[in-house]
């Protein structure tokens, strides 16, 4: 009986002894799977930000190729100013007539230049004064026919380069 005993605990000792085995094997098992798990995490996240950065790249030399144009048409923008300014002067004569018609011509194929390159004219006389592509110098009372906010004149002339303001227009709003 004693024999059978013994035999018994060993049996249970061998079972525990197995038993803690399996423990550990799966323990060690399921922190790999764990780590494993982590890994894939860490691999999907950086695949990710790889797509953000090559997507945000894009953007950003499909918007330095829009508005390419955009320095050089504020710096013609003061001499196309100039231009209007000079056709508005009168002349009496054929030579002034002539010098006329030459700045036309210029201020013409200018706009023509800048029109390519996206650059165009805010219409603003009638509008409604839109804060995004106006600036008010001036709110005068309002005259018979005239709805509030209505810009009644354009001071200086505002442009636009595709959806960018590249200078607002200054015009006097009716209150």
């Amino acid at each position: 009986m004693k024999k059978d005993k013994t035999e018994e605990i060993e049996k249970e000792e061998e079972a525990v002894e197995t038993t803690e085995e399996e423990i550990v094997e799966v323990s060690a098992e399921d922190t790999l799977k764990q780590e494993l798990s982590e890994m894939e995490d860490k691999f999907l996240r950086a695949q990710a930000e790889i797509v953000n950065m090559r997507n945000r790249h894009n953007k950003e030399r499909e918007d330095a190729a829009k508005y390419r144009a955009q320095n050089l048409a504020k710096d013609l923008l003061t001499a196309l100013d100039n231009l209007d300014r000079a056709l508005e002067i009168e002349t009496n004569d054929e030579h002034g007539e002539a010098m006329k018609k030459g700045i036309e011509m210029v201020r013409e194929g200018m706009i023509h230049a800048l029109k390519e390159s996206g650059v165009e004219e805010i219409d603003s006389l009638g509008q409604i004064f839109d804060p995004n592509k106006h600036q008010a110098v001036q709110t005068l009372p309002l005259q018979e026919g005239q709805q509030p906010d209505e810009i009644i004149q354009v001071l200086q002339k505002g442009y636009i380069l595709h959806d960018r303001v590249l200078r607002p227009a200054m015009v006097i709003v009716a209150q």
